[in-house]
């Protein structure tokens, strides 16, 4: 009988991810090759001889050459494997990272290797813990000592067959190799090291989004589960739920519209590229040329999104916006994607730059945003992050994608500028109405359809199947990008050797270092 071997069923969040251990095994492999992976060496680990040693910093050397990554990316890859199990250490057993010095690890047998699905029983974790507790004499760890109480009260009507199971093991070690016995010794305590973690630790094992909790135990029935579960029905009864008719007919919709504009369901105009090699196809498509194809300025029709991802249909847009004196919403929009997306050292910076430009009062560029959007905005300044001005961002991205109409008043004077008039204009009988949606009006512009009038539509590029044939000789396989990263360091490199040398500094290098400190002065 084993007591609570089975896992509860909690989803596809708690199932293993074997993809991602499938290649971590990859990986280990190439560590483990005798010419290309880490050096391995026998090493003295007290008074016993380990075979088959390796160093931490040897691991982190191997996978930042490897990957080409810095060091800091590749101890962080290296401390994952060590948390998962595949590398174990020989000394500090209790901490699972890599340390970058002269720590000694192995490579875990592939029998441990967690791919293997063996289930982690609590019987064999009690014949362990028995086999450890004779090798000590009775001196085990704290949580280690709960844990064997904790079993032998529950395997109490089975005890007696865990304790010959472990002394029937110790025996066994016993008759090896004092390395070997070490060796195994380290690689079983590895294992449950990384299976049973001490508390306070996560568990690379656990699955999900709460790591920290264990699926086998019994979720305490508190008001707050009550509450949780009665807030998750109200939630489910409220969402709004399609029929799958209607849900079906906006993906025959969606893929009726852009049937002709997908080179993989119709023609690539004026050829495929990657059959003819004739590069007249990406030439035309660039993310930034002067006249666009026409099924590109089609594809801006489809949706705002279509013309914000485009970068030549953004442009466009910009026009027509400085025309109509409003392309502040769209700079604000462009400042939010480049935080969002640019590096995280100018964070900071340029979060500042947007609040001073678009939203402190009197800003240069200033935007129309309600209160509410505006107070959570300007508190998630204090804290700057890549997502700080979301709320902000989707609200300009809506006043410029819907459309608003103005009311119709009788004997109201209704104005439509995109900027609030002045108080003296503002009386009895006036209606201030702020039309924002810019993405209608741009598709009624004259600069929309200037620019569909000038669109280009390639004539089909007609090859036969000799000049085909003739292409795919001359084809030649491009340099893989290891190739190109080397050429790029020899090249600067040879830039660095061939510049000028400032024979002062030279000079003066060479007499710090003859002179390392200056003589006393003379009394």
């Amino acid at each position: 009988m084993t007591i609570r071997n089975t896992l509860r069923d909690h989803g596809q969040r708690y199932r293993p991810r074997m993809a991602c251990l499938k290649k971590a095994e990859k990986v280990l492999l190439e560590m483990q090759d005798p010419k290309t992976g880490v050096r391995s060496q026998t090493q003295k680990l007290v008074i016993t001889t380990i075979p088959h040693a390796i160093t931490g910093e040897d691991i982190i050397a191997w996978l930042a050459d490897r990957f080409q990554i810095d060091t800091q990316e590749a101890r962080n890859f290296g401390s994952m494997l060590v948390a998962l199990g595949y590398i174990y250490p020989l000394q500090n057993h209790k901490r699972l990272v890599i340390k970058p010095d002269a720590s000694f690890y192995r490579f875990q047998t592939p029998y441990f290797w967690p791919t293997q699905q063996w289930p982690v029983e609590d019987t064999d974790y009690a014949i362990y813990l028995a086999k450890k507790n004779i090798r000590k004499k009775g001196v085990l760890e704290l949580h280690e000592q709960e844990q064997y109480n904790r079993l032998h009260k529950w395997m109490n009507h089975k005890w007696d067959f865990v304790v010959m199971q472990a002394k029937e093991q110790y025996r066994a070690a016993k008759e090896r190799k004092k390395p070997d016995r070490v060796v195994f010794d380290c690689q079983e305590r590895a294992y449950w090291v990384v299976h049973r973690p001490p508390p306070g630790t996560v568990s690379a094992m656990d699955y999900g989004l709460d790591r920290r909790v264990d699926p086998n135990a019994d979720e305490a029935k508190t008001p707050d589960f009550y509450e949780k579960i009665k807030i998750f029905t109200q939630q489910s009864i409220m969402r709004p739920r399609v029929k799958s008719s209607v849900s079906i007919g906006a993906m025959v919709k969606y893929c009726a519209t852009y049937n002709s504009h997908d080179p993989f369901l119709s023609k690539c105009l004026p050829s495929n590229p990657w059959l003819t090699d004739d590069i007249t196809y990406w030439t035309l498509n660039m993310p930034n040329v002067e006249i666009p194809t026409k099924m590109r300025v089609e594809r801006w029709t489809f949706s705002f999104g279509e013309l914000l991802s485009d970068p030549r249909g953004r442009d466009d847009f910009r026009l027509f916006l400085k025309k109509e004196f409003s392309g502040e919403n769209l700079a604000f929009w462009e400042s939010c994607e480049d935080l969002k997306w640019g590096t995280a050292a100018t964070m900071r910076e340029k979060a500042e730059q947007i609040y001073k430009t678009f939203l402190a009062r009197g800003a240069p560029r200033w935007i129309n945003i309600d209160g509410k959007t505006m107070e959570i905005t300007v508190n998630g300044l204090k804290h700057p992050h890549r997502y700080v001005l979301d709320a902000a961002q989707t609200h300009i991205y809506m006043l410029m994608k819907k459309v608003s109409e103005p009311p119709d008043n009788s004997g109201v004077t209704i104005s439509t500028s995109l900027y609030p008039p002045s108080p003296s204009t503002i009386g009895s009988g006036h209606v201030y109405v702020c039309l924002q949606d810019s993405y209608g009006r741009y598709l009624k512009s004259p600069v929309f359809k200037d620019t569909l009038k000038k669109a280009i539509c390639p004539e089909e590029h007609k090859f036969t199947a000799a000049q085909l044939e003739q292409n795919a000789k001359n084809r030649r396989p491009s340099l893989s990008p290891i190739i190109l990263r080397q050429q790029e360091q020899e090249q600067r490199a040879k830039m660095a050797a061939s510049a000028p040398v400032d024979i002062t500094q030279v000079m003066s290098k060479l007499s710090k270092e003859v002179h390392p400190h200056p003589p006393p002065p003379k009394k």
